[in-house]
């Protein structure tokens, strides 16, 4: 019920955030620890008149809400690492056709089958290189249930917006954890619908021609309009094209469309930074135990903040810089081997003051370890 107050997995505010922004289809394998947003679509989205079908794999998933979406539906899948490595060839479909999709990622340890029951954050260079080729992507993440929802949203509005798939990278711990949400009324968040063309049938459509604004209108296939959908290079009109003019165009556009628009895409928290001399740097999970270091800290006196990324990709090296480069100490706080770490120090003049506290083993990162690791840094004259 909209407007009321909830207790729920983060899977769950997931699935209430994406029937919230007009769900109309979901394809997807049942996978630890994804497994409960197809459980609970595979009731709720027929209910709500859309459509729910279990495919035999991951990369029919990929493949049927490619479809579905270029129907004119709002689509999703999830799942988690090995599922997302089998959908990474159709995902680079999705890049280069320009079909608007959302896939959902619960992390865990890997590679391989990994750790199918603990949480990791391994997959954020995977959201970003997995696929082939050069292209750009939306990669978006959340530490609580009710940011949970809300970047769900988002991440519908941003694929409607920029015609394109949109990748959500939860973890385990944020997917089974429950916490209290409150759902939004309708009408409270924006939504983006579809930019349908206004084309008439029986005139020439061009699917692939940007509006000034850089929007691709489009006209839901098998609709009034006939026109041809490809993976390869091509034109205004659909048509494969080896034009060197046209493959350089088309593939800035790719990335430029998301690139250029990263202040636009970009989505952070940020908690006592504007005085900090020791800067924590985290997303997801790691988030939550990072701010409890910064609270307890703020408490004793010491200038601790907290810089909480939501978006993962596009990276916003330029907002990253601006709010943490007057620290003293920057500590890059997640659950891998550092695949934010480097983004950082890329984005300061002094990346030599960027240091890692990190855990691999599939064991949730504790304000125990973060303090532990802050001494030994501190204890280094650092």
């Amino acid at each position: 019920m909209p407007g009321a107050v909830r207790f729920m997995q983060g899977n769950e505010a997931c699935v209430e955030g994406a029937l919230y922004a007009g769900l109309e289809f979901f394809a997807g394998y049942p996978i630890t620890p994804s497994s409960e947003i197809a459980e609970q679509l595979s009731y709720r989205l027929p209910r709500q008149g859309g459509r729910f079908i279990q495919m035999e794999d991951e990369i029919a998933s990929m493949c049927a809400i490619i479809g579905a979406s270029l129907t004119g539906r709002k689509v999703l899948t999830a799942t988690s690492g090995p599922g997302f490595s089998l959908m990474q060839e159709a995902l680079g479909f999705a890049v280069m056709a320009e079909i608007p999709c959302v896939i959902v990622n619960v992390q865990r340890g890997g590679p391989s089958t990994g750790l199918p029951t603990h949480m990791s954050q391994g997959d954020v260079n995977q959201a970003r290189w997995g696929t082939h080729g050069d292209h750009a992507i939306i990669a978006l993440t959340a530490s609580n249930h009710q940011d949970v929802f809300a970047i769900t949203v988002e991440a519908f509005n941003m694929a409607e917006t920029f015609r394109t798939p949109v990748v959500l990278l939860f973890d385990e711990v944020v997917g089974h954890m429950r916490e209290r949400i409150i759902l939004p009324q309708p009408g409270e968040l924006a939504l983006v619908e579809r930019l349908r063309t206004s084309v008439p049938g029986g005139v020439d459509y061009h699917p692939y021609l940007p509006r000034e604004d850089g929007r691709l209108p489009m006209s839901d296939f098998g609709g009034v309009h006939r026109y041809n959908v490809t993976g390869l290079y091509h034109d205004m009109w659909g048509f494969p094209s080896e034009n060197p003019k046209v493959v350089h165009g088309l593939i800035r556009h790719l990335v430029d469309k998301i690139e250029s628009n990263v202040d636009n895409i970009a989505r952070y928290k940020a908690y006592y930074i504007d005085d900090a001399r020791t800067v924590l740097v985290s997303y997801g999970a790691s988030a939550r135990s990072a701010l409890h270091v910064v609270e307890s800290a703020r408490r004793k006196g010491q200038k601790f903040g907290l810089l909480e990324l939501q978006t993962l990709w596009p990276f916003p090296h330029d907002i990253v810089g601006e709010a943490v480069g007057r620290a003293k100490r920057v500590i890059v706080v997640e659950m891998n081997m550092g695949h934010i770490l480097h983004e950082v120090r890329k984005a300061l003049t002094n990346p030599s003051n960027v240091f890692l506290v990190n855990r691999l083993d599939g064991v949730f990162i504790t304000p125990t370890d973060i303090r532990q690791a802050l001494r030994l840094i501190e204890g280094k004259g650092i």
